[in-house]
């Protein structure tokens, strides 16, 4: 048996090391100051697919990411630790999408792929953290869905088993192919990457990308079709624009307050409990807790 799974994933600032230049005056995100990387729970999502791509022979993983042009490094990372292909979405009239538009032109997309068996996504990404995109997706696309996943463990007669971690247990659940899988934090972290496949994805690049690439090097694009990574606008995967960017987007931001949080003062406790109910009378008074 061999599976069909693609792998949602998505190239986003890296808001763990957030400081004070990261907004801008006017409350957007200034990217600029913030490093562009795979999303975290995506790769523990890669990961998972990339073992059931090792236990059933003849298996493939492509990669689906929606984003600027700068978004195919994504692609090139999953290359390099072992997918065998990618799409990149990528079009004027995605930008400011929402969970809801997001979701809509990623199911399209996959709707326009040969057949799915599995499709695995981290449970959110860092940068907006609401965990809606997966679900959205099986939705639009009339699948079912197991979230939380935290490890694949068989696939089966059309089965795929999971191993879901919740906050208060774990359970393990069934379901039927094909399916969308959203997977947890606390699963096993990607594997690194080949240095082979670095060595043979190295000038991988989308259209775009080599209309700026050396001349010496566009021979390569002919001779080596896995080199060429596709690049899909909104009219390449069959869209209504109106469901798409502001204007398909019902989430509306009013306003982002820039907030840094700065030590001004410390205190010490002994560990006695008399002190710490007075610092939680202090905390609750003050409307920190409570």
């Amino acid at each position: 048996m061999s599976l069909k799974i693609v792998v949602l994933a998505k190239q986003v600032p890296d808001t763990r090391n957030v400081g004070k230049d990261a907004m801008k005056a006017d409350g957007t995100v200034n990217r600029a100051a913030l490093p562009a990387i795979y999303n975290p729970e995506d790769l523990n999502a890669l990961e998972q697919a990339l073992r059931l791509k090792d236990r059933f022979e003849g298996s493939t993983v492509t990669i689906v990411t929606m984003g600027p042009g700068r978004a195919a490094e994504i692609i090139r990372e999953s290359l390099y630790r072992g997918a065998d292909n990618g799409y990149l979405l990528t079009d004027r009239a995605f930008a400011g999408s929402d969970t809801l538009a997001t979701s809509y032109a990623l199911s399209c997309a996959i709707k326009n792929l040969p057949e799915v068996d599995v499709i695995v996504c981290g449970r959110q990404a860092i940068d907006g953290d609401t965990a809606q995109v997966g679900p959205q997706v099986a939705e639009k696309l009339g699948l079912p869905q197991i979230t939380y996943a935290e490890e694949i463990l068989d696939v089966k007669d059309g089965k795929i088993t999971v191993k879901r971690r919740l906050e208060r247990g774990v359970e393990v659940v069934e379901g039927k192919l094909p399916i969308l899988i959203t997977v947890n934090g606390s699963a096993p972290d990607c594997r690194p990457r080949h240095a082979k496949l670095v060595m043979k994805y190295h000038h991988a690049k989308t259209v775009t990308e080599r209309q700026e690439q050396n001349d010496d090097y566009m021979f390569m694009f002919d001779k080596r079709p896995y080199l060429n990574i596709t690049e899909w606008s909104v009219n390449d995967i069959q869209t209504d624009v109106n469901w798409l960017g502001l204007k398909g987007s019902p989430t509306k931001v009013k306003a982002i307050e820039n907030v840094v949080f700065q030590a001004k003062e410390s205190k010490r406790l002994a560990g006695k409990d008399s002190e710490i109910d007075e610092l939680m009378k202090e905390l609750i008074a003050n409307h920190t807790i409570g």
